[in-house]
């Protein structure tokens, strides 16, 4: 942790161990966005008295910089437009005893014309992002386009630094313990807007030149990284960033893999200056996050949680990341993959902005239903807190539980407040996940996926053009095998996808992370699984090798690499596996092959399975001798999740979701029996059945069930 954040983690307040504390105690960050200066300032009393009504302790404020500023460096905070008075927007919060947290940008999007930038920025060419060709990245948005900023500028944060100057010092009046603000978002879903292709964007000559600084930090000479990219470079200033994906072999793909993880440092590093801007204006102490925006469109890696994303690469820079939320219930998947992640990566699980109405350009937006099966899945995944976005109507949104006027939508308010009441009855907030298995995304071959996209969409975060994501996918990368078995950018698809399915199917409660996680976090599962294919980063071999010493069950498919990241000989893994004789698992029926091969490692082992159609029956054989949380059901469309709290050791919080179009009488078994059981949404008593229970679940429903032994 750096010396930043150690100076927010303090007896203040602290966002760690999948809990934020303050003041000691633990609270949970339940709030919603409120939009002031959207609002006539005599409707805000009733207005946060209504969000108060709904049981939510929270209220996320964004502050935008476009709306504030009315000549560079002059500022309106009130004196003009009376709703534009933060400073007694903020103090009103405190008053109605809400915690505060704050986005002051200097991106907000709040479906802004500009997205919270002054227009001056955006006409300035000095400050915009370019793609591959040299002309300016544009964001496809209504109501209209706007060139892209490119985040490597200086001139860009020299700028930003007039803002923050004016805001800061009425933001620290309010910081805890003076006042009520607990946390502030560094800037809003940096994602190169949404160019995540990683030839769309930044290709700025400032860009370059960080680019080429990134590659001297990490091969520290010019020689290292010609051998590295397999090209002939005198010096660094010959380097250029490639402009599309053109590799003949796998000695070739660390010239551009390398270009991939700086894309991800290019986000780092950026707003990890944001916040130091911040802190050294009166914020430090005040723990501060980040929310990526969840992987957009159809398409996209099952694993696409990844770069250009790189949670816990942030984490080392802010307190906690999180991921954005705008789904619908057929996305049951999609919101479970993403926030497993989150809760499975992050110090502290929460989803920044948590979906509460829609945009009126949004072509499927679903309905409350939705709105009502989408909270039980973040909920179901372990999240601990989260800002729903909007919970007040303002123009540009829709569908919203408090209109504008300060009225309600009673079925949307009572959702909400019935959420919060049940949230609160049965203290959620120290109820975690249960899981022994961590499923790792491998981001070297995320990397890979990315690296080899052959086509190249530009950033569009309403709809993906002609119905194709601008993440890299099967579709639109390479298909060649640079020397290795088969094309790993698309196989490792199949092998996260099969791992995935097989663990859920199983009844094997399991969490997902990256092959970034550290150590301290694998030791807490008692088997990681992650694929594996011919070369594999020699940190991530190091660490499965270490981990699987010290008692943990490492599953890889489908080989074990020979090669590290920059395609050099590396061993690790395999050498391990020859230090004892390995264990055949079960034949298969079929054919009499083995489903997998088992290697005893120091007080673990290292379990390879060759095949895809083996893995299912590999994992259930290699880890049904371990003792781990499993769970049954009678139908394999039912999904399964158990939330315990440490000190509570005789209650459960058990999720029980049916993600599908058709009704379904499930029986739901655990590891124990349970004298009573009470579906607590609808607070209907359940017969207990042993270790188990029935009960009938509508089409796209999620029942929540507290058990206590």
């Amino acid at each position: 942790m750096s010396p930043a954040i150690g100076s927010a983690a303090h007896s203040e307040i602290e966002a760690k161990d999948q809990q934020f504390r303050i003041g000691g105690e633990t609270k949970a960050l339940h709030g919603g966005a409120v939009h002031y200066w959207r609002l006539d300032r005599d409707k805000w009393s009733d207005i946060l008295d209504k969000v108060k009504g709904m049981g939510f302790s929270t209220v996320s404020i964004y502050i935008p910089w476009e709306v504030h500023e009315t000549a560079k460096g002059a500022f309106d905070f009130g004196s003009i437009d009376p709703r534009k008075d933060i400073d007694a927007f903020l103090t009103l919060c405190e008053s109605k005893d809400f915690n505060i947290v704050v986005r002051p940008g200097p991106q907000i999007n709040a479906e802004l014309t500009w997205f919270g930038y002054p227009l001056r920025l955006l006409d300035d060419p000095e400050l915009q992002a370019l793609n591959s060709q040299g002309t300016k990245a544009v964001l496809a948005q209504v109501p209209r386009p706007i060139p892209a900023m490119s985040y490597a500028v200086d001139k860009f944060f020299d700028e930003t630094a007039s803002w923050y100057d004016a805001i800061c010092p009425i933001l620290a009046k309010h910081r805890y313990p003076k006042g009520r603000l607990v946390a502030v978002q560094v800037d809003n879903e940096m994602a190169y807007f949404f160019h995540v292709n990683p030839y769309a964007s930044d290709y700025n000559p400032a860009s370059i030149r960080r680019y080429r600084e990134f590659l001297e930090r990490k091969h520290g000479s010019i020689e290292a990284v010609a051998s590295a990219h397999n090209r002939a470079y005198a010096n660094f200033d010959e380097i250029d960033a490639p402009r599309r994906f053109d590799a003949k072999s796998s000695k070739d793909l660390p010239g551009y893999t390398d270009w991939i993880e700086y894309r991800e440092v290019y986000l780092i590093d950026g707003l990890a200056r944001l916040a130091d801007m911040m802190r050294t204006r009166g914020l430090a102490g005040v723990p501060m996050f980040h929310n990526y925006p969840h992987p957009l469109g159809p398409g996209g890696s099952v694993s696409g949680i990844t770069t250009p994303f790189n949670l816990m690469g942030l984490e080392e820079k802010l307190d906690f990341v999180g991921f954005d939320i705008y789904s619908r219930k057929e996305l049951f998947e999609h919101v479970k993959t993403v926030l497993s992640y989150v809760v499975g990566s992050s110090r502290y699980p929460y989803i920044p902005e948590f979906i509460a109405g829609v945009w009126p350009w949004y072509r499927n937006p679903g309905s409350l239903k939705d709105e009502e099966f989408v909270t039980k899945a973040g909920l179901m995944q372990g999240v601990k807190g989260f800002s729903r976005y909007m919970l007040v109507e303002r123009d540009r949104w829709m569908a919203s539980p408090v209109m504008r006027d300060g009225t309600v939508r009673p079925d949307r308010y009572e959702m909400f407040r019935r959420t919060n009441e049940m949230l609160e009855d049965h203290d959620f907030v120290h109820a975690d996940r249960q899981a022994d298995v961590l499923l790792l995304a491998n981001r070297d071959y995320d990397r890979l996926e990315a690296a080899s996209a052959l086509v190249s969409f530009p950033g569009d975060f309403l709809e993906p053009l002609l119905g194709f994501s601008e993440y890299p996918n099967f579709m639109l990368t390479s298909e060649e095998e640079f020397g290795f078995e088969e094309p790993i950018q698309q196989a490792k698809v199949d092998w996260f996808s099969a791992f995935y399915r097989g663990l859920t199917d199983a009844g094997f409660a399991f969490l997902l992370s990256d092959s970034a996680a550290r150590p301290e976090k694998l030791s807490r599962f008692k088997a990681v699984a992650v694929s594996s294919f011919e070369f594999m980063g020699a940190a991530l071999q190091r660490k499965l090798v270490d981990y699987a010493r010290a008692g943990g069950s490492v599953i890889l498919g489908p080989r074990l690499p020979k090669l590290d990241e920059l395609m050099r000989k590396d061993e690790t893994l395999l050498g391990a596996t020859k230090e004892s004789r390995p264990r055949l698992l079960e034949s298969l029926d079929s054919d009499g092959a083995a489903v997998g091969s088992s290697y005893p490692v120091g007080r673990g082992e290292i379990v390879l399975v060759n095949r895809l159609s083996s893995l299912d029956k590999a994992l259930t054989m290699a880890l049904a001798a371990r003792a781990l949380l499993r769970v049954s059901k009678n139908d394999a469309r039912l999904d399964v999740v158990v939330r315990r709290a440490s000190e509570d050791a005789d209650r459960a919080i058990v999720f029980v979701a049916n993600p599908s179009a058709e009704p379904i009488d499930a029986e739901i078994g655990l590891d124990t029996s349970f004298k009573s059981i009470t579906e607590i949404w609808s607070n209907r008593s359940i017969r207990p059945q042993g270790r188990g229970w029935t009960d009938h679940l509508p089409a796209y429903s999620i029942n929540i069930y507290e058990c206590t032994k």
